[in-house]
């Protein structure tokens, strides 16, 4: 051991990759702590905090005491904030940097949005309560649902879907009612190469037999394919627009015309709305029915897992098929149209997607969103998102592939493959890469159309400073994977855990803690 130029801290024995042989007495590196499970962190046979003894006699649980441990840690308060804090440090999230995934649209989530949904009357509002007690609540639900019709072109709006694929699940109900109405049963579900990976899945689970429609080599949907396909065993085509190649639909019209002559109806996936909302109407493409990320396009990224909230718009042909409840302004009155209180003119409704009216926070927090941007504003969302997408496109295409670079502008997101790459070295290695330049990969291998895909979305809420720096990081891995360095093999090096074996981890997970005594 030798003593440092400065002359206060001895040198250790360096590894190869520059680290230090012994490593540290605590496992930790810094300021990123080594932080064991909680189960070793407390031990089962004590508690975190003191309570007196409580003689058997004077108990008053009448002889159902435990009698044996729970097999939870006991532990203080400190320790459990220090262990939960110390996790969250280890989580990436949007408010440290830029969240590339593509086809999520993981935008700055305005804080003023956060403070209207912690407002007492919409934050503790109970679906229970009398009618008389929140109509305020209710009127913003019909405001929500208001906005959305007219960003739309569509007729109608049901508001409770939770997320994504229980739209999906609510559009595709809508149609099978509609069919099934006018005694069209109908069995085939078309889905294009290019839409959203749920869709096929939605379908299946409402019964429909699913059948690929192909991609051009431009990566939009094969319209001679599809009207070859087309006919009386058809129920529906579900379609993404702008679609998971981050590519605009050009023949969206025309295709919906010629579903339409063939009896069948257009489900249209509106998870990317993000990058036509005040530039472009579904409705007047002809879209049947659209489901809405109110999570994605207005605020509150959905990473973790939600909540998330999934609207549906209808157009006039389905809306008497909406499903209920849903809010129904009658002169200064809003009332929440049920079962017993639908009217003729809601008879022919399929039922309910939830026990009740839908995502109170996420709709407050989409009233905000919508409300403090203004349509003007909402048009320049898609306008910049647009932007931001073609500018990480352009500058990353010499040292990435981008199968679709020559079929016109992107839309919200920019798509990669991994043509060109060295021998041996893979889409896998630049996500582990990326790691270890502080950012969250982008979403990979989808769409399935391309090999190895890269999809980056970078959403409006990006500076060129910070699409500079990401760009900066994900060329300087990328140029690294073309000359075959096969140290993004090993990557990532420098997070709280090395790269596992993913198959592994898929297939065979450990999500339980077991003691070792």
């Amino acid at each position: 051991m030798t003593i440092n130029p400065s002359g206060w801290r001895p040198e250790r024995a360096l590894a190869a990759n520059g680290e230090p042989e012994e490593g540290t007495f605590t496992g930790n590196r810094a300021l990123m702590l080594e932080e064991p499970l909680i189960f070793e962190i407390g031990g089962e046979e004590g508690c975190g905090v003191d309570f007196d003894e409580v003689p058997a006699a004077s108990s008053r649980l009448g002889g159902l005491e435990r009698g044996a441990s729970i097999g939870l840690p006991g532990l203080s308060e400190p320790e459990a904030v220090r262990h939960y804090t110390r996790l969250s440090r280890q989580n990436y999230a949007i408010d440290l940097g830029l969240f590339p995934l593509g086809s999520c649209t993981m935008k700055h989530n305005p804080r003023l949005n956060e403070r209207m949904a912690r407002l007492p009357g919409f934050a503790d509002v109970h679906p229970l309560q009398p009618a008389e007690t929140v109509q305020g609540a209710y009127e913003l639900i019909h405001v929500v649902g208001e906005w959305l019709i007219k960003l739309t072109g569509m007729n109608s709006v049901a508001m409770s879907p939770k997320a994504g694929a229980h739209g999906e699940l609510c559009g595709l109900l809508a149609i099978r009612s509609a069919l099934e109405a006018r005694g069209d049963a109908r069995k085939v579900v078309l889905v294009p190469e290019s839409a959203h990976g749920t869709n096929p899945a939605t379908a299946a689970f409402c019964g429909y037999s699913v059948e690929t429609i192909p991609a051009t080599k431009a990566g939009r949907v094969d319209r001679a394919a599809l009207e070859a396909r087309l006919g009386p065993d058809v129920a529906a085509v579900m379609i993404t627009n702008p679609n998971t190649c981050g590519l605009f639909e050009r023949e969206m019209v025309e295709i919906c015309e010629a579903v339409h002559a063939a009896g069948a109806l257009v489900y249209c996936d509106g998870a990317n709305f993000n990058a036509i909302v005040g530039r472009v109407r579904p409705g007047d493409l002809g879209i049947d029915a659209m489901h809405i990320n109110l999570h994605k396009t207005f605020s509150t990224p959905h990473g973790g897992g939600g909540p998330g909230a999934g609207p549906v718009v209808f157009s006039e042909a389905l809306t008497p098929f909406a499903p209920l409840p849903f809010v129904e302004k009658t002169g200064d009155t809003f009332i929440l149209v049920e079962e017993e209180t639908a009217d003729a003119d809601h008879s022919k409704s399929f039922g309910r997607m939830a026990a009740f009216h839908g995502q109170m926070g996420m709709f407050t927090r989409a009233a905000s969103y919508m409300m403090s941007h203004g349509a003007d504003g909402l048009r320049q969302v898609a306008e910049d998102a647009v932007l931001n997408a073609n500018y990480v496109l352009r500058q990353l295409d010499d040292v990435l592939d981008a199968p679709f670079g020559d079929s016109g502008p992107c839309m919200h997101e920019a798509l990669f493959s991994d043509e060109g790459l060295a021998e041996g070295l893979s889409t896998m290695d630049i996500a582990k890469g990326l790691i270890d330049e502080g950012f969250h990969p982008m979403t990979m291998y989808f769409p399935l159309v391309v090999h190895g895909a890269m999809l980056i979305e970078p959403t409006e809420t990006e500076s060129k400073a910070s699409l500079d720096q990401f760009i900066g990081a994900l060329r300087s891995v990328a140029e690294r994977a073309r000359a075959g360095d096969l140290s993004l093999k090993a990557a990532p090096f420098y997070a709280p855990r090395r790269r596992l074996d993913e198959t592994a981890a898929a297939r065979k997970p450990i999500l339980a803690w077991k003691s070792s005594t």
